[in-house]
């Protein structure tokens, strides 16, 4: 089977991540998506990019994969990481950046050429007195924060919390 490229509009993307994900609901908003389609133009997967969540990273030039969803379509995974990333070099931004569960092994990001720059642990939680948030089933897991191993642009080699990459 051969997959294409093909640009999805907000409300495909959101159902496809709705319909296909198997652990978060779609994002509440984007700055992009793309998707990839079969021969017969069946939508099999979407990356979805927005804003970085954690507003440290908020700085104008980064950019998040916030949600990526296929239906298993091989290589599919891999297509998106990749496009998403020059789509967002191609815009201008100078980071691309993404989380996996540590419990995923990561095949398709690094199949892309994406790379595992820091390890997060597990949360408690996004709540707190101040803005009280509904549990997502997301809680007290550990992930890692990936980003492409070609940048346009030159960085030291440390992330922006001081960490050795």
């Amino acid at each position: 089977m051969s997959l294409t490229l093909t640009p999805v509009c907000w409300a495909q993307a959101k159902a496809l991540v709705a319909e296909l994900h198997r652990h978060h609901r779609p994002p509440p908003g984007y700055k992009f998506a793309v998707g990839v389609a079969d021969e017969g133009g069946t939508l099999r997967g979407v990356a979805i990019v927005g804003r970085p969540v954690a507003r440290h990273y908020n700085d104008d030039f980064t950019l998040e994969i916030t949600r990526v969803a296929t239906d298993g379509a091989r290589n599919a995974c891999s297509m998106l990481y990749g496009a998403a990333w020059r789509a967002a070099s191609a815009l201008g931004y100078r980071r691309l950046i993404t989380y996996t569960r540590t419990d995923e092994s990561g095949a398709s990001l690094r199949g892309a050429g994406w790379r595992v720059v820091a390890t997060r642990p597990p949360r408690a939680g996004w709540s707190t007195p101040s803005r009280p948030r509904v549990p997502t089933g997301n809680e007290h897991v550990a992930r890692h924060l990936w980003e492409p191993t070609t940048r346009n642009h030159r960085r030291d080699h440390h992330d922006t919390h001081g960490e050795s990459l």
